[in-house]
């Protein structure tokens, strides 16, 4: 593997993340120490979550993620080694939500100590608020780089109007910039970033790290049908890819991981991986045995026959 700049930024990270939205949701802690483990011993080192990990689970308030990282991390003493991306803005109760400039202190604080460390690599905004002026937004992220709490800033789930404002004010103004967009991107959900986002990351050379990289498990091949939705907790996001283009993908994808030896989630992640735009592609697994896929994708190399053959059954024009 070759490590890659993350944006403008000093990051260098490997062409997959981790998402760690399953920690502490379909994984419990011990489970997450061992795939964090082997996910490192593998090679790799960025790691992404955000404070509202994984309140939707029954008995959860948030910070879930955060917290095992952090305590993984401690036990390691591996922090060093370890790029941490995190986010701020979704809803964590009452009064905790939004991108004021108050309310981003205080989450980022919190943040730090359930992570246990002094600085973030990398503070998203999570979900835009169109309450909060950028310019509010963009000044509390300059103060905590300016104090080294965080060090770089980026942004997820923002429109390419209010992104490009935000581009502009810090370039107008001085302040932190976003220096990366976490956009929903997969072979299937290609339309939207390519069309409305795509140029504006080439114009402004942000990194990216696409979320929904298998499309919630559709893309590893293992839900062919309405049935195979009961396989995993997440098999209900799937039910709408079962239709005439999903099949389609599905049978590129069967067709092209049989040339490889490799598992359809190796290969979907790979195409990713040679989209020009595209820093790190963020996935997530459950089990060592799935780690696997990970690495296999990072060092597959899809030549252009077949990556054509993938960018044909995914077409939406």
């Amino acid at each position: 593997m070759k490590k890659r700049q993350l944006g403008n930024t000093d990051l260098e990270v490997y062409p997959i993340t981790f998402g760690g939205n399953v920690f502490g949701w379909t994984i419990d802690q011990e489970t997450s120490v061992a795939i964090l483990n082997g996910f490192t011993d593998a090679g790799f080192n960025f790691i992404d979550t955000a404070d509202v990990y994984s309140k939707w689970k029954p008995g959860n308030h948030g910070g879930e993620s955060e917290t095992i990282i952090g305590n993984w991390m401690q036990e390691k003493k591996n922090r060093k080694n370890i790029i941490i991306s995190t986010k701020v803005g979704s809803d964590m109760g009452p009064e905790k939500k939004g991108l004021s400039k108050k309310y981003i202190i205080q989450a980022a604080e919190d943040s730090l100590k359930r992570l246990k460390t002094d600085y973030i690599d990398l503070y998203q905004t999570h979900f835009d608020d169109l309450e909060t002026p950028v310019q509010e937004t963009l000044e509390a992220y300059d103060q905590l780089i300016k104090e080294g709490k965080v060090r770089w800033i980026g942004a997820s789930n923002i429109s390419p109007e209010r992104l490009i404002e935000s581009l502009e004010t810090s370039e107008r103004l001085g302040l932190a910039k976003y220096q990366t967009l976490q956009p929903e991107y997969n072979l299937y959900n290609r339309e939207n970033y390519e069309t409305n986002y795509e140029q504006i990351v080439l114009d402004y050379k942000l990194g990216v790290l696409n979320y929904y990289a298998l499309a919630s498990g559709f893309l590893t091949g293992k839900y062919r049908s309405e049935s195979d939705l009961n396989k995993s907790q997440r098999g209900s996001g799937v039910k709408n890819y079962l239709n005439e283009r999903g099949f389609k993908i599905l049978k590129a994808l069967d067709i092209v991981s049989e040339q490889y030896s490799a598992n359809q989630a190796s290969v979907a992640l790979a195409w990713l991986i040679k989209r020009n735009s595209i820093t790190a592609s963020i996935a997530s697994v459950t089990s060592l045995v799935q780690l696997e896929d990970l690495t296999r994708a990072a060092a597959l190399k899809l030549n252009m026959e077949d990556i054509e053959i993938l960018d044909d059954a995914s077409d939406y024009k």
